[in-house]
């Protein structure tokens, strides 16, 4: 099973933290699954022009075949001027309109107000839902009082992440059994 961990914003140390713990918690938990974290402050990464995510190259084209060739996504972002940011929105228009048709996806959202979680509602989900993801209800929803130097202080934070990994692992390792049986209906 892969896993791609994408850290959604180019700046701020939040969302990075939290996706810190959400792949150390994969690692420890779950030490056969293949894990990376893409930070997308650590690449350049293209605007969409519209073409097939195959003819990128460069980080553009490591970062969105990492992407297609998961099995499931925990994707980390803030929430900026109540929106996604719009790095995150890039990647999901540099994919095509059914990547994440038989990919778990799951969510984890940095706020700095507690009304931002309808951002994730309103927003992030639909986005994933049109990209045909079976996306994992529950996320993980942070404020900035959760945060303290670079650490997260809140138990109930780091214990909703652990449950978060798990339901993501969970989810696609059901999937990929229903998936299993239903090839094997068709005899090939």
């Amino acid at each position: 099973m892969k896993i791609v961990g994408l850290s959604g914003s180019k700046v701020g140390s939040k969302t990075r933290t939290a996706m810190n713990y959400t792949v150390n918690s994969i690692k420890e938990n779950y030490p056969d699954v293949d894990v990376t974290l893409i930070d997308l402050a650590e690449y350049d990464v293209q605007f969409s022009d519209g073409r097939n995510y195959l003819e990128y190259d460069g980080d553009t084209g490591y970062v969105a075949q990492t992407i297609m060739d998961a099995d499931a996504i925990i994707i980390g972002t803030p929430i900026f001027q109540a929106s996604i940011p719009a790095t995150l929105k890039n990647i999901f228009d540099l994919l095509p309109e059914k990547a994440f048709q038989d990919k778990v996806v799951s969510m984890l959202v940095t706020a700095g107000s507690p009304k931002h979680f309808l951002i994730v509602e309103q927003q992030l989900k639909p986005i994933l839902s049109y990209m045909k993801a079976q996306i994992v209800q529950t996320y993980v929803f942070i404020e900035e009082k959760d945060f303290y130097r670079k650490e997260i202080t809140n138990e109930d934070v780091i214990f909703r992440i652990d449950r978060l990994v798990e339901d993501t692992v969970v989810l696609t390792e059901t999937y990929g059994k229903i998936r299993q049986a239903k090839d094997e209906e068709y005899g090939f």
